[in-house]
């Protein structure tokens, strides 16, 4: 039983290894940098605010961004 487990737990460990490379590189994508939070902060209003509490960081920023490219359509 202990042969058993001396050779399956470096299997075991690799698996895992693979599973939380997987983990980091989706936080990794989803990560904001620094200056993405300064363009953030400094046009946010209220709604962005209330958005960035509900749904983080990433969503809100897109819907600023959102926000502004249509706000420029309608003025040409």
């Amino acid at each position: 039983m202990q042969g058993l487990a001396v050779i399956a737990f470096p299997f075991l460990l690799l698996l895992f290894a693979l599973a939380m490379e997987k983990v980091q590189a989706n936080l990794d994508r989803l990560s904001v940098g620094r200056a993405q939070v300064d363009e953030f902060l400094e046009s946010a209003d209220e709604t962005d605010v209330s958005n960035l509490a509900k749904t983080g960081l990433p969503a809100a920023l897109d819907e600023l961004r959102n926000r502004r490219s249509g706000s420029r359509d309608e003025s040409e």
